[in-house]
């Protein structure tokens, strides 16, 4: 397990080698973007330039861990600078005239952001990085919400679920509120569980939406009656602050894992897939881009593993890779 203190330290390392990187760029080449002799870094070349990524904050581990294996054994460089808007939000920024080079997503790419894309002319690429299984959380001396239905935790979320108290849930569960936490309308966390597990139905009168993750592990941790969702990794990188519910989707509970939120695996009904976009036009304009796509999908079974989500199958990282490499 990774701590998320070693997280922080990874992010840090990225941000300095991040800075490096531009002042290297700026002193070389006045910041120009591309390679010093147009070839890619596949061909053994140096690359020079940037990579901008922006959107969920989900993939924001993932990514920023890439980023730093990349900056650190591949191109030295090339400056990959990663941010966290959320999917929505990311996507507005990716879908404009000279956006964002990739967006992280964790839910795909909606119909009406296809038809932004395509009257625009961005070719969009759509690359599975790896699964993430939406994990619920509550607070470390809530010892008796650790087991919960699906529809019981459907039900807690629900504003027609009715459950203000956990003693409406279960009659052995205290007589106290719930207090609901979750991730804002920025994310594909929200979009997911708001449109996927409750079907589009209004929220608990009075959940609690926050833009950063930090906070909503803050808040859950300090807050006895709380239950908060957000990805796996965010759990597992605070296991000391929270506790993860074992969800019955029919055939007995099943904690969150990486074994379980595999595609296969006992906690599919809560497992999705998370997504990095890129912007092929882009990708065909600075060699560099296209080649941290590459980089990406090569090294996303290891990354996955160490950042909090199931690796995606040799076939499918074979079969981006190819189609990656036939973009050149």
């Amino acid at each position: 397990m990774k701590s998320f203190k070693r997280f922080l330290l990874l992010a840090i390392v990225a941000s300095l080698a991040v800075f490096a990187a531009a002042c290297g760029n700026a002193n070389n080449n006045g910041g120009n973007e591309g390679t010093s002799e147009g070839a890619s870094a596949e061909g053994g070349e140096e690359l020079e330039g940037s990579v901008v990524i922006d959107g969920s904050g989900t993939v924001f581990p993932f990514m920023s861990v890439m980023a730093e294996k990349y900056m650190t054994e591949a191109q030295e460089g090339v400056s990959v600078e990663v941010s966290r808007a959320g999917t929505s939000a990311g996507f507005k920024k990716f879908l404009v005239e000279d956006g964002t080079d990739f967006n992280d997503a964790s839910r795909a790419i909606k119909d009406e952001e296809k038809a932004q894309a395509e009257e625009l002319g961005i070719d969009v690429k759509e690359l599975k990085v790896a699964l993430d299984g939406l994990t619920i959380v509550i607070n470390k001396e809530n010892d008796w919400a650790t087991e919960l239905t699906e529809q019981e935790i459907i039900d807690i979320f629900l504003a027609e679920g009715g459950k203000k108290n956990w003693s409406d849930v279960r009659p052995e569960f205290p007589d106290e509120p719930i207090k609901t936490y979750g991730p804002n309308e920025n994310h594909g966390t929200y979009e997911f569980f708001w449109e996927v597990i409750l079907e589009e139905k209004d929220l608990a009168e009075g959940t609690n939406l926050q833009q950063e993750y930090s906070t909503l592990v803050d808040l859950v941790s300090k807050d006895k009656n709380a239950i908060g969702f957000f990805g796996y990794g965010y759990y597992e990188s605070n296991q000391d602050k929270l506790t993860a519910v074992n969800v019955d989707f029919g055939n007995g509970p099943v904690a969150p894992s990486l074994d379980t939120i595999a595609e296969d695996g006992d906690y599919a009904g809560f497992t999705r897939p998370v997504f990095t976009y890129l912007n092929t036009n882009m990708a065909k304009e600075k060699p560099q881009v296209l080649d941290y796509a590459i980089y990406t999908m090569k090294n996303a079974q290891a990354v996955a593993a160490d950042t909090g989500f199931a690796p995606l199958t040799d076939e499918q990282i074979n079969t981006y890779v190819e189609e990656l490499e036939g973009l050149k």
